[in-house]
């Protein structure tokens, strides 16, 4: 029996949870499941730019593994967009680096316990219900430091299925 999988640690939620080509049925297509840190290391690395080294310590993994996970990563991106496929978003081995959010309309920042997270995101701001809201990153994440609360497991965050 091999060793756990370390966690990755997420800084960023992505907003939407399914990729689909237009005008099929989500069940109607095959779908390519991409983890939440796979999702990470794209943005970091072909969004952001950044070099595979910085990647691999701002998820607190060894480059290696981080090279791993992009070309899984990428590996499935290609399949779906190549093969018509739908691209679902969910779980992985991660621990979250953020549970912070703000209001974009009235300023309001609030903090959702993980608990809730890994029930379902917040969609709205709790004083106005504006659905204009942003994940900040937490005040003590920092270099050196934890990442946060820790999840493993699946499809505990999907909105758009």
């Amino acid at each position: 029996m091999g060793r756990p999988a370390k966690l990755r640690c997420v800084t960023h939620l992505p907003t939407v949870g399914l990729f689909k080509p237009a005008g099929i049925p989500a069940n109607a297509l095959q779908a390519v499941r991409l983890s939440l840190e796979e999702v990470e290391s794209i943005r970091l690395k072909d969004l952001d730019g950044l070099e595979q080294e910085d990647c691999a310590q701002q998820m607190r993994i060894s480059r290696p593994t981080f090279h791993r996970v992009l070309e899984s990563a990428r590996k499935k991106v290609a399949d779906a967009l190549t093969n018509g496929k739908a691209i679902q978003i969910e779980g992985g081995n991660f621990e979250l680096a953020q549970r912070l959010f703000r209001c974009s309309d009235d300023g309001h920042e609030w903090n959702v316990p993980f608990e809730a997270m890994a029930q379902k995101l917040p969609l709205s701001c709790p004083i106005c219900f504006s659905g204009n809201i942003q994940a900040q990153p937490l005040p003590s994440f920092g270099a050196g430091r934890g990442c946060g609360r820790r999840f493993r497991g699946g499809g505990w965050w999907r909105r758009n299925t």
